[in-house]
């Protein structure tokens, strides 16, 4: 028998090659089939204004088919326009790409900060926990969307504000914090200033010191966020009125309120929203269990981090409990805050060796045996027996679901970082056979397929949307980046020669040959393209 110093050492180094496997399969998981499924809308808003941005060489005022567009300012259809120029290619693959360059900078922030007060393996499994999390893991690191990015930047500037407060060193705390901030707004907004808002107050009450919201370090921090984004408001005010900005900015942030849904929805939007978090958080918010202990209190004062942490979870995620129209994606700066406490409370419950620990230990295990087995799914289903390699690819993911699942058995000090390989293994899965039958039974296909070709058929033309017809954004992506031509609306003195995109319930009795037609996602409507007569 190896004696307890080897041991700890073997298990150190075990530990290093799951970190190796983990950090290993993150290529092939997040990466495999990442362009296939069509945009959505959101998508195809930040990338059809990012595209509308490089036709027109105006950076500075966005626009939607060719009309201000005033919902987000750009800073995130820059990053994303910069990937374009960068991969000399506009398409789903290349749009995603800075959600995954922000997903792994998130992840590389949240080891760096933990890593301040834990060992590797915690600070490791802080870091995985938000990679591996349902919502991530199988829906929001698939799609080109802001809020990864939006929410990396929010939870910088958490971490900032406590770890330059224990450096006492008020100048870095408010004059980071507020450049993040800032930043943070140049991508969504107000939201930015209510994060920012809400964790200061939260944090200088609980250290009751509220007197520094008075200070001169806070007024200077406060001046450099207004510099930065008057400064950007200003140059945008050379190419068009703000009179529109800023009011659709408060809209965008307040239209998911009971303001606008009314006191009953909210009232039930109270009840429901921690279980849909729940959800979709699995399968590390399961370890909200660990609550449920008389001493809990007690337990997540002992330490300052977790406290802090766990503190402006709840401070901030008020405003979402009682928003009504609430997205998970809106809620991912959360999630490694809450995610650090559930870790926290985790080895606490295993050390005692409690019930709850060992009744969560054994779910954990039937639902790595549950996926394990349903692996060999796919030589069996028809929906996959057109895909290459069947086999291969199949019997590949099996093995390793199997191995990993023994391990699990094997190693109990391994559990959890066994389920981040388990799980990333299985995203591998996921791309291979889930996605190919998703993208072939998805109608948003037909919408993508329809808009190449009018958009191939139409290229060079005259092209342009009839009066009031309104055109879903995917579908107008598709056409705009067939035609690398913007894609405006028509209300008056009407071309003979031109094409037009027309709403045929909106305008029944227009007269005009129909040369064409696209099919739009939502209500699977039907536009037709004519010339008019």
């Amino acid at each position: 028998m190896p004696d307890s110093r080897s041991h700890n050492i073997y298990n150190q180094r075990f530990s290093k090659w799951l970190f190796l496997a983990a950090i290993i399969l993150l290529a092939p998981a997040l990466l495999i089939n990442l362009g296939l499924l069509t945009f959505i809308d959101d998508e195809a808003i930040r990338s059809l204004v990012a595209l509308e941005m490089k036709l027109s060489g105006n950076y500075i005022t966005p626009t939607l088919n060719g009309e201000f567009y005033y919902n987000k300012p750009p800073l995130y259809n820059w990053f994303i326009l910069l990937f374009f120029n960068i991969m000399s290619n506009i398409s789903e693959f290349t749009a995603r790409i800075p959600t995954l360059v922000c997903l792994l900078g998130y992840a590389a922030t949240i080891f760096y900060y933990f890593k301040k007060h834990y060992d590797t393996k915690i600070a490791f499994l802080n870091a995985f926990f938000l990679i591996t999390c349902g919502r991530i893991l199988f829906y929001d690191s698939m799609l080109g969307l802001i809020d990864i990015g939006f929410s990396w930047v929010i939870f910088t500037s958490f971490m900032v504000i406590y770890h330059q407060y224990q450096k006492q060193n008020s100048w870095a705390l408010f004059l980071i914090s507020y450049l993040l901030t800032a930043l943070a707004f140049l991508m969504k907004g107000l939201p930015a200033v209510v994060f920012q808002g809400f964790t200061l107050l939260a944090f200088f009450i609980y250290q009751k010191q509220v007197r520094k919201l008075f200070s001169i370090q806070h007024i200077i921090g406060g001046l450099l966020f207004i510099l930065i984004v008057s400064g950007y408001y200003l140059i945008y005010n050379e190419y068009n009125s703000l009179s529109n900005v800023f009011t659709t900015l408060f809209s965008e942030s307040s239209k998911r309120t009971v303001v606008n849904f009314g006191i009953w929805k909210t009232i039930l939007h109270l009840f429901t929203f921690p279980f849909e978090m729940i959800y979709h958080f699995l399968p590390w918010a399961l370890m909200i269990v660990y609550f449920i202990r008389k001493d809990i209190v007690k337990l997540i004062l002992q330490d300052k981090f977790i406290t802090y942490n766990l503190l402006i979870f709840i401070a901030n995620l008020l405003v979402y409990w009682t928003s009504v129209e609430v997205y998970p994606r809106y809620l991912l700066m959360h999630a490694p805050l809450i995610f650090s406490v559930y870790i926290y409370l985790h080895y606490i419950h295993k050390k005692e060796n409690s019930f709850t620990f060992k009744i969560l230990d054994k779910i954990y295990f039937g639902v790595l045996l549950i996926i394990m087995l349903g692996s060999f799914a796919p030589l069996f289903m028809a929906q996959t027996q057109g895909i290459s390699h069947l086999y291969l690819k199949s019997l590949s993911i099996s093995a390793a679901l199997v191995f990993l699942v023994s391990l699990y058995w094997k190693l109990p000090n391994e559990r959890l970082t066994l389920m981040v390989v388990f799980l990333l293994v299985f995203r591998i899965g996921f791309n291979w056979f889930v996605l190919p039958d998703r993208n072939a039974n998805d109608f948003g296909d037909v919408c993508r397929q329809t808009s190449r070709e009018v958009g191939q058929k139409f290229a060079g033309q005259k092209l342009y949307l009839y009066k009031e017809t309104k055109l879903q954004t995917t579908n107008s992506f598709y056409i705009t980046n067939e035609r690398k031509e913007i894609l405006r609306n028509q209300v008056e003195n009407f071309d003979s020669n031109a094409v037009y995109i027309i709403d045929p319930d909106l305008y029944p009795n227009l007269n005009y040959e129909k040369l064409a037609e696209i099919k739009l996602r939502h209500d699977t409507l039907t536009f037709d393209i004519g010339r008019l007569k």
